[in-house]
């Protein structure tokens, strides 16, 4: 069949690269600019303009799944132009948290709600699933998510934006659930792992309305538990939040008109609430196609990027 992968992000780039190395697929790269240096390594890339539907149409033609690592207008224009062509498939830019556990008015939407509206419009012209994994470990590494050119629409994709920095051992963990136990869980995966488990997800002759994959599930605590140890040093700042205290912050961010923390806080509630947490390891691990896949752990991933950089504690 013929794939199209949408963006050119850290993620994006490691489903293009899956598919051309672990399946006989054609793979197109949709972008909207040139991209010589894919072009040089032989992918095929277009360049497609998101506010011309005769670009995206042309894009798509010959195309059976689209898998959209863009957001937005942009990602609305490209369903658009799928379903006017006939693809088959089309797994929108989540990639996170199950939807159906989302509030109905959610501060960290982006408009991705707009897009899973859309897909039930379409539902009955094009088959679709969302990707569930949780967080992803880049969250976590240097750079955070921008590092890989994810989620840089949001006020969340920096080092350090959520849970912990790494690199200054500082935390603002949302530990403890409404009875004050330290239970708040979350499923995290690689983008690497990801990316090889989407892939073969290609391969399967149903969707499921939900795709779930994680690499490890385990407590905030334990998150934190895995830093420490694997940093070698205490944390030199620390804050446990209850979700009495979350809402406090929460206020303090809006009443100071301090946006990026607003959304900080918003992600760690939506944390205790279960917005990343989901049956371990996901259905789509468990699936006949992907079970000689092994995920790497999180303490292993975070010992290769944070091995040779020394932490940088604050003096006191």
């Amino acid at each position: 069949m013929r794939v199209a992968v949408a963006g050119t992000n850290t993620l994006a780039l490691l489903i293009a690269h899956f598919v051309v190395s672990e399946t006989s697929h054609q793979l197109v790269i949709l972008s909207r600019r040139a991209q010589p240096q894919l072009t040089a390594q032989g992918y095929q890339v277009l360049v497609v303009d998101y506010n011309d539907e005769h670009s995206l149409k042309h894009a798509v033609t010959g195309v059976h799944t689209v898998i959209s690592t863009v957001t937005g207008g942009p990602e609305l224009e490209l369903l658009k132009a799928c379903v006017a062509q006939n693809v088959r498939r089309f797994a929108p830019a989540e990639f996170e948290g199950r939807p159906v556990v989302r509030p109905a008015h959610d501060p960290l939407d982006r408009g991705k709600k707009t897009i899973l509206d859309w897909l039930d419009f379409y539902r009955s012209r094009i088959e679709s699933t969302v990707f569930v994994c949780g967080v992803l470990y880049e969250r976590f590494g240097p750079g955070g998510l921008a590092q890989h050119q994810l989620g840089l629409q949001t006020n969340l994709c920096n080092e350090g934006d959520f849970i912990v920095n790494v690199r200054s051992m500082t935390l603002a963990a949302p530990v403890y659930d409404i009875n004050h136990q330290t239970t708040v869980t979350i499923c995290m995966i690689a983008a690497q792992d990801a990316a090889r488990l989407v892939v073969r997800a290609l391969d399967s002759p149903n969707w499921q309305r939900e795709l779930l994959m994680a690499g490890e599930r385990m407590t905030v605590l334990e998150l934190t538990q895995v830093v420490e140890r694997v940093r070698g040093t205490p944390f030199s700042a620390i804050t446990w939040y209850y979700p009495a205290s979350l809402q406090s912050e929460l206020q303090y961010a809006q009443i100071a008109g301090d946006v990026p923390q607003e959304m900080r806080v918003h992600d760690l509630i939506a944390t205790v609430n279960g917005r990343y947490d989901f049956p371990f390891p996901g259905n789509l691990r468990e699936s006949h196609l992907t079970r000689d896949i092994r995920p790497i752990t999180f303490e292993t991933w975070l010992r290769n990027v944070w091995g040779n950089i020394v932490p940088v504690v604050p003096s006191t």
